[in-house]
């Protein structure tokens, strides 16, 4: 058995995308899809804000951007427009143009995008469930604070 130095160590655990080391490219991705508006985005592409919970099987479809805006309320169009570069600069939507007058552009989910959609959902869902909890929890540790 051969003996392998902490440096090599920590090489081998990069090549697998450790997100406990400070150096993995995964932390980012972690950071990018833990984000509020790219949670929304996914969630609003998956067909709707209350879609999946209510079982409505409407299922993903592309959006223009205004129908995006108009969902997330309180996103700044300069928000919106570098959280949809992202998710397509990752994969996780694609931006289709379409020559009209004026030009339509829509967005949509990719499979991966689509791969992504329990995960997100879940923690969506999560914080609309627990809301009222937290805030009491906020709130009695403010009190002793």
């Amino acid at each position: 058995m051969t003996t392998t130095t902490a440096a090599q160590r920590r090489a081998e655990a990069k090549t697998r995308f450790d997100a406990f080391l400070a150096a993995c490219p995964s932390r980012k991705l972690l950071d990018r899809i833990s984000d509020k508006w790219v949670v929304l985005v996914l969630c609003a592409l998956s067909g709707g804000p209350h879609q999946a919970e209510a079982g409505n099987g409407g299922g993903p479809h592309p959006m223009r951007y205004s129908q995006l805006a108009r969902m997330l309320a309180g996103v700044s169009q300069k928000m919106l427009t570098q959280t949809l570069r992202s998710l397509e600069r990752d994969g996780l939507i694609t931006r289709t143009v379409t020559p009209t007058v004026p030009v339509t552009v829509t967005y949509e989910l990719t499979d991966l995008g689509r791969s992504l959609l329990g995960p997100v959902r879940g923690l969506k869902s999560w914080a609309e469930t627990h809301m009222s909890t937290v805030l009491a929890n906020r709130e009695a540790y403010d009190a002793r604070a």
